[in-house]
């Protein structure tokens, strides 16, 4: 699928709390041809053994993080920066400028391949103060309990864990104040896809609407 906009590149990001399922809605928009960037699987490129993100981390948090085969043990630094709100702001200065000098890197490769429009699938949006650097912010949003019970199965932590997760993050009636289009998932997978499908129309006509009049 091709779209023309008035400017390009147009960056989307897709955000929403740990467990809310901005995966699986970037995984719906992947399937329609769209150009989607994932900031989790950038943010393992740049703490990759052998990077320099990997050895500032090491160096700030020990040795006690590194796992038997060379990377990164991502549970304890997950349980590090849960509990401890230094740490975790140590953790985002070493990566979040990686991560965004990563992205522009796939946009900019992107563009020269004559790509218009680009969804990022950002967790922590809103925690990073990254907002500003979007064009539109799709917000992903999913009732708390639900949340909870995925984040248990999905990383077979417990229910304190994901508690402790979430209370870390901003709370979604906040962050649904400052997006331009909500996706709820709390049903089932056909409901998501039902949800994802109609948000494109909404964004797909607007866009394409403004492109016209230019």
């Amino acid at each position: 699928m091709t779209l023309k906009y008035r400017s390009a590149p147009l960056k989307v990001a897709v955000t929403g709390s740990a467990g809310s399922g901005k995966t699986a809605v970037c995984n719906a928009l992947k399937a329609l041809g769209l150009s989607v960037i994932n900031t989790d699987v950038l943010a393992r490129e740049v703490v990759a053994p052998g990077s320099h993100g990997f050895t500032e981390i090491v160096n700030r948090f020990g040795p006690k993080i590194v796992q038997e085969d060379g990377s990164l043990n991502r549970s304890a630094l997950r349980r590090t920066i849960t509990r401890d709100g230094e740490a975790r702001r140590s953790l985002e200065n070493i990566i979040h400028p990686k991560i965004i000098e990563r992205m522009e890197m796939e946009i900019e490769s992107g563009v020269k391949a004559g790509r218009k429009i680009f969804f990022v699938e950002v967790p922590l949006l809103f925690e990073a103060g990254w907002n500003d650097y979007f064009d539109v912010i799709v917000m992903v949003s999913a009732e708390d309990e639900i949340r909870i019970e995925r984040l248990m199965s999905r990383d077979n932590v417990s229910r304190q864990e994901a508690q402790a997760l979430l209370q870390i993050q901003k709370p979604d009636h906040e962050k649904t104040q400052h997006s331009d289009y909500i996706i709820k998932n709390d049903g089932s997978r056909a409901q998501l896809a039902a949800a994802v499908d109609q948000f494109f129309k909404m964004f797909y006509q607007k866009y394409q609407k403004n492109d016209e009049s230019a």
